[in-house]
């Protein structure tokens, strides 16, 4: 009875309340759930459609139910654009990490105005669009022009194929790729980096430790946080990438790059067959979501330890 009078209370007292003071929570809410909505209804829509024949070709469609994955885990175009993908996003995203943070640690501990002036030169590639990075590229790389193609005639090396061979079309994507996102990674590596704590390091300096003592047991796990920022981040980018490979290749030579986001565009808008393409982008959903999620519980964690709120 006393919870039932408690309660009443409560009730009277808010509607004693403004109108607007009211409102304010659920308007706080609203653009949250606006955008939740806004999203749930294209992914609604792609299952839905993806269990359909639909086709732009068509006016008309009719349920084929699960026929389109069926097809998809049939084809061995699938399984091949699910290999790329995952290539294209553990060399992208390896080499990113590894180049970002070795450069993140080197301006870190230079600390003078030349790592200043190297700052802002290394996110210059971040400022461009990966469009257009790859178009400069088609042309630093061309066998008559390219500046590149000039320095490796220095070496002796001549008419090296890049995205031409089947052999180095995933070295030059990658390549392109480190090139543009490398310093989004240095960034976020340094930031990480600048807010680390001095007492642990000054201890250790007293104490003797090596370098490498610091780097292993003080260094890589307070910046752990950091690092899984980055991994998220540029790992979910390289799952999805699609400009880099499409300008520099369309997916050549033959199917050599072709990955789950250029196969599922050829699919739907060259061939028509919408519903069948949207299975791969599905699928690319679900291997994103997965993986982002193991990413995100392991940085929790990571954060924990680093704060020492759990050993």
């Amino acid at each position: 009875m006393a919870k039932k009078n408690a309660t009443d209370k409560v009730s009277c007292n808010m509607n004693a309340l403004p109108l607007k003071t009211r409102m304010r929570p659920y308007l706080i809410v609203a653009p949250a759930l606006i955008i939740t909505i806004g999203i749930m209804i294209p992914f609604a829509m792609a299952i839905y459609f993806s269990l359909t024949n639909y086709s732009f070709r068509m006016p008309t469609y009719k349920f084929v139910w699960f026929e389109n994955w069926i097809k998809i885990l049939k084809s061995e175009d699938f399984w091949r654009a699910l290999w790329v993908t995952l290539r294209y996003a553990f060399w992208s995203t390896l080499v990113e990490m590894v180049l970002g943070m070795g450069v993140a640690m080197l301006l870190n501990k230079l600390n003078n105005a030349f790592s200043k002036i190297l700052r802002v030169v290394l996110i210059f590639p971040l400022m461009i669009a990966p469009i257009t990075a790859t178009i400069v590229w088609q042309l630093m790389l061309n066998s008559s022009v390219g500046i590149v193609e000039k320095f490796l005639n220095v070496f002796g090396v001549y008419n090296f194929p890049w995205a031409a061979s089947p052999d180095t079309a995933m070295l030059t994507v990658v390549m392109i790729d480190v090139w543009v996102n490398t310093a989004f990674v240095m960034l976020l590596v340094l930031a990480g980096l600048q807010s680390l704590p001095k007492s642990p390091f000054e201890s250790a300096k007293i104490d003797g430790g090596s370098a490498w003592f610091n780097f292993k047991n003080l260094t890589l796990p307070m910046l752990k946080p950091s690092l899984y920022i980055a991994l998220l981040f540029r790992l979910m980018a390289a799952l999805q990438e699609y400009a880099i490979i499409f300008g520099l290749t369309k997916g050549g030579p033959g199917d050599t790059l072709m990955n789950l986001s250029l196969t599922a565009h050829l699919t739907g808008f060259k061939f028509q067959k919408f519903g069948y393409a949207l299975p791969y982008i599905l699928v690319l959903w679900v291997i994103v979501n997965i993986t982002a999620k193991q990413i995100v519980k392991r940085q929790r964690a990571a954060q924990k330890q680093a704060s020492g709120l759990e050993s």
